[in-house]
């Protein structure tokens, strides 16, 4: 069974890209290389690469630990904003509220 970050990465490209082939063509790191991190599972990969493949979908490797911690919500924040840019200041307040509206709609049930 692949681990939560595994599957949100794969899910991620599928959105952006036509396959993984064309994924590693565009982050520079062999096929071969990339096809075995999905394979074996994110957590097995060197950092650098790790690094890569995040910065490739447009996130940090802190979001893709928080997306894997929240049931694999992959909605990151920056693809909800309009593009607009952020201070980190500004998106940890927006991760705060994420969690506040999540607890209230916890109670709720």
């Amino acid at each position: 069974m692949k681990d939560k970050r595994t599957e949100i990465i794969e899910k991620l490209i599928a959105e952006k890209y036509p396959n993984v082939k064309a994924f590693a063509e565009t982050i520079q790191i062999p096929y071969t290389t990339l096809k075995s991190m999905l394979t074996r599972g994110i957590g097995n990969a060197s950092v650098d690469n790790v690094i890569k493949v995040c910065k490739g979908l447009g996130i940090t490797t802190d979001q893709l630990v928080e997306m894997a911690n929240n049931d694999g919500d992959i909605q990151t924040i920056a693809a909800h904003h309009d593009e607009e840019e952020w201070t980190e200041e500004e998106l940890e307040e927006i991760r705060r509220f994420k969690e506040f509206v999540r607890a209230k709609r916890k109670s709720q049930d």
